[in-house]
């Protein structure tokens, strides 16, 4: 494929079931194989891991429903890890989604009215305040490790959001 010099190329063709060791070797060995002055796109990726481990072997686009319908089952990204916002215990939580997050949902409702809405069974608003949060993170995740690329501070921003992330938040976010 190389040797067509096209205007980019696609990584693809797993079905998504891969160990996440093998996954990440098979995108460094394409990015690495291929020309790095052309995009190189990995389809059908939507974990925040995911993206940043893939954008820091030199993968430069994606594409995923993962943030969109993980949103329809109250599930949505935050800087402590995903949260099930469907959940009873945030029933009087009024906080925004997610603290510090600069999107719509989270400047204009709380975690309590999104999880009344899935109470209520008028989950559709709560779906989609939650994928308009999920989508919004995940730019805003990766424009911060575009800058921190250009300020040479990549990896102390990948240890930021790997050890935020994963570990548990004060509130009792996993």
């Amino acid at each position: 494929m190389v040797k067509r010099d096209l205007p980019g190329y696609a990584i693809g063709g797993m079905a998504g079931g891969e160990d996440k060791d093998d996954f990440w070797k098979t995108v460094k060995l394409c990015c690495e194989l291929l020309p790095a002055d052309k995009p190189r796109y990995v389809m059908g990726i939507g974990y925040a891991e995911d993206l940043m481990i893939s954008s820091l072997l030199g993968a430069d686009m994606f594409d995923c429903v993962f943030a969109t319908r993980t949103a329809r089952f109250g599930c949505a990204f935050t800087k402590n890890g995903m949260i099930k916002l469907h959940k009873g215990k945030y029933a009087e939580d009024f906080g925004p989604i997610s603290e510090g997050c600069t999107c719509y949902a989270c400047k204009n409702f709380t975690r309590s009215y999104v999880q009344s809405n899935f109470a209520n069974k008028t989950n559709n608003c709560a779906m989609q305040l939650i994928s308009l949060h999920n989508v919004h993170y995940l730019i805003h995740l990766l424009r911060g490790l575009r800058d921190a690329v250009l300020n040479d501070t990549a990896e102390a921003y990948a240890i930021d959001f790997f050890t935020n992330y994963f570990s548990e938040d004060p509130n009792g976010v996993p």
